[in-house]
C-alpha cells in the first residue's frame, strides 16, 4: 500500500505543476506591468508558495492520519484540493483574461476557502490548523499586491 504522505504529496505536486500546462504562453503582459516600489520580494514568491504548499500538504496529512478514509476526512481532502486548485488558477486565469481583477477575485476566493478549511480542521488538529497559517498570512498579501497592481495599471484592471 502507498503511504498516505506520498499520495498527498504527489497530488499537491501534480496540481501545482499541472497549472504550468494551462498557463498561457504570453506572460509579457504581466511582466510589463508597473509594480509598487515596495514589491522587492517578487523573486522569492515561487519559494514562498513552495513552502506554503508543503505546509498545506503536511496539514492534509495530519488530518488524514487522524481518521484515514473517514467520510469527514475525505470531504476535508476535497476542501484541501479545492483551496490548492483555486490558488494555482490565479496566474493562468489572470493571464488568459489579461485582468488583474480576475486575479484579485481568485486571491480573495482562495483566502475565504482557506479560512473555511482552517476552521473545519481546527477541531481535528491544532497542528493541522497551524500548518495552514502561512497560507492564511500570505494569501491576503498576494491579493493586496494584485490590488496595488490594479491601481498602478488601471488600463489592465
Amino acid at each position: 500500500m502507498i503511504p498516505s504522505w506520498l499520495v498527498i504529496g504527489a497530488v499537491t505536486f501534480l496540481v501545482a505543476v499541472g497549472s504550468f500546462f494551462i498557463t498561457p504562453r504570453d506572460v509579457k503582459w504581466f511582466a510589463q506591468l508597473s509594480r509598487p516600489r515596495w514589491l522587492v520580494f517578487e523573486q522569492f514568491i515561487p519559494l514562498i508558495w513552495t513552502v506554503i504548499f508543503i505546509c498545506g500538504a503536511a496539514s492534509a496529512y495530519v488530518v488524514w492520519e487522524h481518521d484515514p478514509g473517514g467520510i469527514i476526512t475525505w470531504l476535508l481532502m476535497g476542501l484541501y484540493l479545492l483551496v490548492e486548485i483555486i490558488t494555482v488558477t490565479y496566474i493562468p486565469l489572470m493571464l488568459r483574461f489579461r485582468s488583474l481583477k480576475t486575479g484579485e477575485i481568485i486571491g480573495l476566493s482562495g483566502f475565504i476557502a482557506g479560512i473555511v478549511l482552517a476552521i473545519a480542521v481546527l477541531p481535528i488538529s491544532g497542528l493541522a490548523t497551524v500548518l495552514l497559517i502561512p497560507y492564511l498570512l500570505w494569501s491576503p498579501i498576494g491579493t493586496y499586491t494584485t490590488d496595488e497592481l490594479r491601481q498602478l495599471n488601471p488600463e489592465d484592471a
